[in-house]
C-alpha cells in the first residue's frame, strides 16, 4: 500500500432509539438524505402496514409464520416484540453493507439495540433520542394523525419504560430543536467513523512507510 492509497474501514451500525413520537424517524430520514454512505436497515414486522408506508421501503411486512421461520433459522440479527407486534433485523444485507464500508442505520427499540450490542459490540454505536417534555411527546403523536386515541395512550404509557433504558446508550440527544439534533447526530457519526479504520490496511500502510523511511535514512 502506497501513501496515495486510501485506508478503508468497516461500516458502522448506527442505532437510533426513542419513544414513538420523539423524532427519530425524522432524524433517520434526514441522515439518509444528506449522507450517501448511509443505508437504512429495513426491518421485518408482523404488524399491519399504515397507509403512508411502502412494503420493502419502511418495513418488510410478513406473516407471523414467516417471521418465526426467519428467527428460528438464524436470519435475524435481533428481534423484539413491541406494542404486541414482532420486529426484527435481517442479517444478510447488514453484513454485506458493513463489509463494503457502508454505514447501516437502525430505527429500532431498546430491546433490539441491546441484542445488537451483545452480538456485534465492535460495530455498534447507539443513540437514544428523548423528547423535550411529556406534553410535547403527546402533541407530536396527535399531530401525526396515524394512531387512534387508545393507541396514543398506550404509546405514552410505554414511553416511560423505554426512556428508563437511556443509560444503556452511547449517546443521548434531547430533541428540542430538529436542526440542532440533526447536527449533533452527524457529529456523532463523523467522530465514530474516524475511530473505525481498517486495522489490516493501517498495518500494511505502516509497513510500507517504515520500509520507505529506511531507504531514505
Amino acid at each position: 500500500m502506497s501513501g496515495s492509497e486510501e485506508i478503508g474501514r468497516r461500516g458502522i451500525m448506527l442505532v437510533l432509539s426513542s419513544p414513538s413520537g420523539a423524532g427519530k424517524t425524522t432524524l433517520t430520514r434526514s441522515l439518509l438524505e444528506h449522507d450517501e454512505n448511509v443505508v437504512l436497515s429495513v426491518s421485518v414486522t408482523t404488524r399491519d402496514r399504515r397507509g403512508s408506508e411502502i412494503d420493502g421501503v419502511h418495513y418488510h411486512f410478513v406473516t407471523q409464520r414467516r417471521f418465526e421461520a426467519m428467527r428460528n433459522g438464524g436470519e435475524l440479527l435481533e428481534w423484539a416484540e413491541v406494542h404486541g407486534h414482532l420486529y426484527g433485523t435481517p442479517r444478510e444485507p447488514v453484513e454485506r453493507a458493513l463489509a463494503a464500508g457502508r454505514d447501516v442505520l437502525f430505527d429500532i427499540d431498546w430491546q433490539g439495540a441491546r441484542q445488537l450490542v451483545k452480538t456485534m459490540r465492535e460495530d455498534v454505536v447507539t443513540v437514544f433520542v428523548l423528547p423535550p417534555s411529556a406534553a410535547e411527546l403527546r402533541a407530536r403523536l396527535e399531530r401525526r394523525a396515524e394512531d387512534s386515541g387508545a393507541t396514543i395512550v398506550r404509546r405514552l404509557r410505554n414511553a416511560a419504560e423505554e426512556i428508563a433504558h437511556w443509560r444503556e446508550y452511547d449517546y443521548i440527544l434531547i430533541n428540542r430543536d430538529l436542526d440542532e439534533s440533526f447536527a449533533r447526530l452527524r457529529a456523532i457519526l463523523g467522530a465514530e467513523r474516524l475511530k473505525r479504520v481498517n486495522v489490516p490496511d493501517v498495518e500494511r500502510f505502516v509497513e510500507h512507510l517504515l520500509a520507505d523511511l529506511k531507504k531514505l535514512a
